[in-house]
C-alpha cells in the first residue's frame, strides 16, 4: 500500500509516517518508481504506535519494545518491557507533581494578586473620595 493510503487508514498524516520510517518503527520496500510501499501489517504497527506515544513513551523507547506489541493497548512481558514502562510511569509521576506544585504556586500569586488589587481600588477610591472615610469605633 502506498503512503496515501496508509495515511487514510490509520489517520496520520504522511509526514508523521515518514518519521516513523525514519527512526525506524514503521518498514517499506521501495517499488521501480521509488515510492513506499508498506505491507498491510504496518496499519496494526501503525495503531501499536499511537497507542504507545499517547501512553507518553517516546519514540527510541517505542522502538526498543514495539517488537513485544500485541494491538495496539497491549505488550507481551519481553525482557525490559516491565522496566521501560515503570521508567516512564516514574517520569510521568514526576512530571504531575511538578505540575501541581507550578499550580498551587499559580493560585497562590493569583490571590495575592487579587487581595493586592481589591486593597489598591479601595485606596484609590477613598483618595478620590469616592468612599466614606472608616470611623474608629
Amino acid at each position: 500500500m502506498l503512503i496515501g493510503e496508509l495515511s487514510r487508514c490509520t489517520g496520520v498524516n504522511e509526514r508523521l509516517l515518514r518519521y516513523y520510517e525514519r527512526v525506524e518503527l514503521i518498514r517499506s520496500e521501495r517499488r521501480a518508481n521509488g515510492y513506499r510501499d508498506y505491507g498491510d501489517e504496518t496499519v496494526e504497527t501503525v495503531r501499536q504506535i499511537r497507542g504507545l506515544l499517547a501512553a507518553g513513551l517516546p519514540t527510541r523507547v517505542i522502538r526498543q519494545i514495539l517488537p513485544c506489541a500485541v494491538d495496539s493497548a497491549t505488550l507481551r512481558p519481553c525482557p525490559g518491557v516491565l522496566d521501560h514502562l515503570r521508567a516512564q510511569l516514574a517520569a510521568l509521576d514526576r512530571r504531575a507533581a511538578d505540575l501541581a506544585t507550578a499550580r498551587d504556586l499559580l493560585r497562590e500569586t493569583i490571590s495575592a494578586t487579587e487581595g493586592a488589587a481589591t486593597s489598591e481600588q479601595q485606596r484609590m477610591r477613598l483618595s478620590e473620595g469616592l468612599l466614606p472615610p472608616v470611623s474608629g469605633t
